[in-house]
């Protein structure tokens, strides 16, 4: 009685070291990134420079493509939490770490390998420029949407542009940064029970 339960144990533990041992050789033999490409898709493979791309047809072209001049780049993630190299590149960029207003940027290789570094953080959206440009001057507004499309509002009007510049500048406008601290000073003189 002893012997058999002794004899299933050993086949049970003997087992088990071969599960380990073939999973041991996988995560031994696992290397990450490596690909290899069986040899009837390497025929197939279209290289541009370092990049291998598959066609879905043999006689597959591309459709003529101008690339836009001009990127839009928004942060969809935080600063917070990245590396410091990821910041200093988004610093470079122009990015600030409160706010999160899109960024324009020229499209270069050199920003084009900056932004691929930090591919994870970022959208990257094409400004698709209009066909016909009008004449550009000191009054003439624009808009561009979240799809990089520049509409052509109009012209503003200069008095009224001079209006709101004036607004903006006057020493009378409570800014909100005075406000709270006449309430503040009030608060403390007891002035507000």
């Amino acid at each position: 009685m002893f012997v058999e339960n002794a004899s299933v144990k050993l086949c049970n533990f003997d087992s088990r070291l071969e599960r380990m041992a073939t999973r041991m050789n996988f995560l031994l033999t696992f290397v990450r990134g490596h690909r290899n490409y069986p040899k009837a898709w390497l025929e197939d493979a279209v290289r541009y420079d370092l990049v291998k791309y598959h066609p879905v047809k043999k006689d597959h072209v591309d459709p003529p493509f101008t690339p836009s001049k001009v990127l839009m780049i928004y942060r969809v993630k935080p600063f917070k939490g990245n590396p410091y190299w990821d910041k200093e590149t988004l610093t470079k960029l122009g990015f600030e770490e409160h706010r999160n207003n899109p960024v324009f940027a020229k499209n270069t290789p050199e920003i084009c390998a900056m932004l691929w570094k930090i591919k994870h953080l970022i959208k990257v959206v094409p400004v698709k420029l209009p066909e016909k440009l009008p004449e550009v001057d000191g009054n003439t507004e624009f808009w561009i949407d979240e799809t990089g499309e520049v509409r052509v509002i109009g012209k503003l009007d200069p008095a009224r542009l001079q209006a709101t510049l004036d607004i903006a500048n006057s020493k009378k406008r409570m800014r909100h940064k005075t406000i709270s601290e006449k309430l503040r000073l009030q608060w403390l003189l007891g002035n507000l029970i």
